[in-house]
C-alpha cells in the first residue's frame, strides 16, 4: 500500500494487534496491516484516533502527516523510530557553519534543479509542439543560467575537505534560481489548460487549481524528505542551502529541490488528461484560496501513491550518501561508551 489516506467524516481508527481497524459511523469497514503502511496522511480534523494508534504507526516505522483541512499545508508530522548515530548530526552541525562547504552543496542543489527543469521543458516540447514559443523561451533562459553556473569549478559534493576554487554566494545562487524559476513557470503557463487560470507560481495560499496541486505535492515530497533524513540520522532542521530557521526542516527543503520539476510534470499530466478538472476545486469563502475538494483529494492521493515511489527512493539514496559523508567526520567527536562510573542517563 505505502500510503494510507484518512479523509472521511465520522472515521475512527483503532489499533487491533498488527492492524489498524477502520470504523465509519460506528460500523467496521475493514482493517489495514501495519506492515503495509509507509506513510499515513490524515486530512482535516474529522478522523478520530487515540495515542495508541500513533504509537503503533511510529513503532512500525511509518510517518504520520496531519494536513490542514483547507489548505495544502502540513500541520504536524509524527516520525517513526529514528536513527541514533549522533556522529552524523555532530558533523552536520559543523558543516552548517562551514561557509565554503555550504556554498559547494548549494551550487550542486541549484545545478541539479535547473537540469531537471530543462528536462521537463524538453519533455513538454515533445508533448506540446503547439506551445513551442513559451517553452522555447523558457528553455533558452534556464539553459543560459545553467551554463553560467556550470562555469564554476566545483568539487565532488561527497568529498570531505576539497572545495571548489570559487563558488557563488548563497544569495547569488538564490538569485539565479529565482530567475530560472520565473522563466520556467512562464513556460509551464503556456501548456496548462486555460480553464485553470495558471499564470505562474503563487502560494500561501495558492490561488488557482494548478498551484493548489503543486503546493500539496511539494508538501508531501517535503514530508518524505523529513522521513528520509530521520532514517539515516540526519537532522532535517539543519540545511546548507536553505539555512536553519525556526520551525523549518531546511535540509528536507534542500533535498527536494531537484525533484520539484518531476512533481510539476506529474501535475501537468493530471490536468492535461483531465484526471483532475476545474470541477474538483472550490474557492475559499474569502476568495483568497483555491481548494481541492474531497473527490479531487481521493484522486490526487491515489495517483501520488502510484508515482511517488521513485522520488522516495531517490530521497533516501541522497540522504544515505550525505550521512555516509558526514559520519566519518563526526565520529572523531564521539565518546566511545560512558566513562567509568558515569550514568548514561545523566
Amino acid at each position: 500500500m505505502g500510503l494510507l489516506l484518512l479523509d472521511r467524516a465520522q472515521l475512527e481508527i483503532k489499533s487491533e494487534g498488527d492492524t489498524l481497524a477502520l470504523y465509519e459511523a460506528g460500523e467496521r469497514r475493514g482493517t489495514v496491516p501495519l506492515k503495509l503502511i509507509d506513510r499515513c496522511v490524515i486530512q482535516g480534523g474529522q478522523t478520530r484516533l487515540d495515542s495508541g494508534v500513533l504509537m503503533k504507526l511510529a513503532d512500525a516505522g511509518a510517518t504520520t502527516v496531519l494536513m490542514s483541512p483547507r489548505y495544502p499545508r502540513r500541520i504536524a508530522i509524527v516520525l517513526g523510530d529514528q536513527h541514533n548515530d549522533a556522529a552524523v548530526r555532530l558533523a552536520q552541525a559543523m558543516r552548517v557553519m562551514d561557509v565554503a562547504w555550504c556554498q559547494n552543496w548549494a551550487l550542486g542543489v541549484v545545478r541539479a534543479k535547473l537540469a531537471r527543469q530543462q528536462r521537463a521543458l524538453r519533455t513538454l516540447q515533445d508533448q506540446r509542439p503547439d506551445a513551442r514559443k513559451p517553452l522555447f523561451d523558457a528553455l533558452q533562459t534556464v539553459t543560459a543560467i545553467s551554463a553560467n553556473l556550470n562555469a564554476y569549478t566545483s568539487a565532488d559534493s561527497n568529498a570531505t575537505e576539497a572545495y571548489p576554487t570559487f563558488t557563488p554566494t548563497l544569495e547569488s545562487l538564490r538569485g539565479h534560481e529565482g530567475a530560472a524559476a520565473r522563466a520556467y513557470f512562464a513556460g509551464l503557463a503556456g501548456v496548462m489548460p486555460p480553464a485553470l487560470h495558471f499564470t505562474g507560481r503563487n502560494r500561501r495560499p495558492p490561488r488557482d487549481p494548478v498551484n493548489a496541486c503543486l503546493s500539496l505535492g511539494y508538501t508531501l515530497l517535503h514530508a518524505q524528505a523529513v522521513q528520509a533524513c530521520g532514517i539515516v540520522g540526519l537532522d532535517p532542521l539543519l540545511g546548507f542551502y536553505h539555512r536553519p530557521a525556526f520551525g523549518r526542516e531546511s535540509l528536507a527543503s534542500d533535498l527536494i529541490e531537484a525533484l520539484r520539476p518531476a512533481v510539476d510534470l506529474w501535475v501537468w499530466e493530471l490536468v492535461r488528461s483531465r484526471t483532475l478538472t476545474e470541477d474538483h476545486f472550490t474557492t475559499s469563502p474569502d476568495q483568497a484560496a483555491c481548494l481541492l475538494g474531497k473527490a479531487g483529494r481521493s484522486i490526487y492521493y491515489a495517483s501520488w501513491n502510484d508515482h511517488c515511489k521513485p522520488w522516495q527512493r531517490w530521497l533516501r539514496a541522497q540522504a544515505q550518501a550525505l550521512a555516509r559523508n558526514l559520519r566519518g567526520t563526526g565520529a572523531h567527536w564521539m565518546a566511545h561508551g560512558p566513562a567509568k562510573g558515569e550514568d548514561v542517563w545523566d
